[in-house]
Formats: C-alpha cells, sequence, structure tokens
C-alpha cells in the first residue's frame, strides 16, 4: 500500500535526510552488495566506484552527474513519482534519468509498491556510466516518442525496457551475470534470478516483443545478451520488428 504520508520531493535537498534514511541505504546497500559481489556483471561493480556509492553516504545528485559527465553525458532529473509516459521517454531523449529522492521506511525493505530512490539510483544510474549502455537507452526513448500515441506500440517497447534495463542479464566469461535495475536493486530477484528455477533465453528481439511479464512476482525469465554492445547493435531490429507487429 502507498502511504499517503509519505513526503515525494521534486528536488533533492541532502539536508533533509533522517538519521533512518541514512540506516536504510546503508542495511540496502550492504545487503546487495554481499550477493552482487558475486552476482553481478563487472561493469556494474566498477560503475559503483565510477559513481562513488558507498555503504555511509546516500549519493548526492549533484556529485553524480559530476561522475556521469565527462564519460556519458547523463543527468538525473529528480521527479516525485513515476513519470508519466511521455514525460519519461523526453528526458531519456535528452540523456536525463528521471529519479526520486527518496527512500523507503525501515519496515519496507523488502517490497514496496513504488520505486524509490535505491531502485533508481543504486539500481539505475551506475551503468548510466557505460556509453553502449546509455546509447541503447537513448535510442529507445526515440522509438518509443515516434509511436507515444500508439499504446501497442509503447507496450511492445515496453516488453524490450523489462526483459534489458529492469530484468537483463548478461553472459561474461562463460557466466551468467545480473545488470537489469529490477534485480540489482531486489535481495529477492537477485538471489532468484539465477537459480535453475529460472528460465534464460539468449537475447532475441522478435521473441522478447512476443514475450509478455508480470510485475507482481519473482520474474521466471530472462533474457541474456553477450555484452552491451549487443544492446544498442539491436535498435534497428527492435524498429523493423515493432512496425511488422503493431
Amino acid at each position: 500500500m502507498i502511504r499517503p504520508n509519505r513526503i515525494r520531493p521534486t528536488q533533492q535537498i541532502y539536508s533533509n535526510y533522517t538519521k533512518e534514511d541514512f540506516e536504510v541505504w546503508k542495511l540496502l546497500y550492504n545487503r546487495q552488495c554481499d550477493l552482487l559481489r558475486k552476482y553481478a556483471s563487472k561493469e556494474y561493480l566498477k560503475a559503483l566506484d565510477i559513481v562513488g556509492f558507498s555503504a555511509e553516504e546516500i549519493p548526492d545528485f549533484n556529485r553524480i552527474e559530476e561522475a556521469l559527465k565527462p564519460l556519458t553525458g547523463w543527468r538525473l532529473e529528480t521527479v516525485p513519482n513515476i513519470s508519466e509516459q511521455k514525460q519519461f521517454f523526453e528526458f531519456l531523449s535528452n540523456k536525463q534519468f528521471t529519479a526520486t529522492c527518496w527512500l523507503r521506511q525501515m519496515d519496507e525493505l523488502d517490497y514496496l509498491e513504488e520505486p524509490d530512490m535505491f531502485h533508481d539510483i543504486f539500481g539505475h544510474v551506475p551503468l548510466l556510466s557505460n556509453k553502449a549502455y546509455t546509447d541503447f537507452f537513448e535510442a529507445i526513448s526515440h522509438i518509443a516518442l515516434k509511436y507515444i500515441e500508439n499504446p501497442k506500440a509503447i507496450e511492445l517497447l515496453g516488453r524490450v525496457y523489462w526483459f534489458t534495463i529492469e530484468f537483463g542479464l548478461i553472459r561474461e566469461s562463460g557466466k551468467l551475470k545480473i545488470y537489469g535495475a529490477g534485480i540489482i536493486s531486489s535481495y529477492g530477484e537477485t538471489n532468484n534470478a539465477l537459480t535453475d528455477a529460472t528460465q534464460k533465453f539468449d537475447f532475441d528481439v522478435k521473441e522478447i516483443l512476443n514475450t509478455d511479464f508480470r510485475t507482481d512476482i519473482l520474474q521466471d525469465k530472462y533474457f541474456v545478451i553477450d555484452s552491451y554492445e549487443q544492446l544498442y547493435a539491436s535498435i534497428p531490429a527492435i524498429e523493423s520488428n515493432l512496425e511488422k507487429m503493431i
């Protein structure tokens, strides 16, 4: 349940973070990193250092932008909650990632109905330092804006976003690793994704466009890329297959 009294700020005012906020960040950060050192993509782990994240400090959005500027030029756009689709893709097309700046409370560590900054910042932001990844992100936004008035096209692009940016896996040195933010930021998903109980498929644009998903369960199927460059290289196939399906 979304708590009606929660403050959802439209800008990050660092001095407003409470002692509980710092404790929540530290608990979530340490718990995830204990798992991710074993299961996450090496590029994500390297990116954590690039953006300067640590357990002791809630990330400062200004410092994040300073780190990203010379690498990919991406910036953060602070929002109180999930943006509506057109606004979200417009920001992405301008290399701006929409992120909340509030944190869940101590009794919500394992489940939150709406994304907070641990998902947005810890899950998504480190890989904004990777050019191939961000080129793919930006290209998806341009396709979405082209078809923004077509609900079917947006639904299909949502599947691409879901099985890559949110719940993607990558093959590194013959082993499966995590890079999707929906897994990276979730203790349950991290423990679930690489088990034998889930299905893994090689990255295939047509198959992804034909695969539905649920948001209210631990995922049971994942698509595996061989590199972040493969994501960006798939843009022409995404466009051509999308045109055939709408």
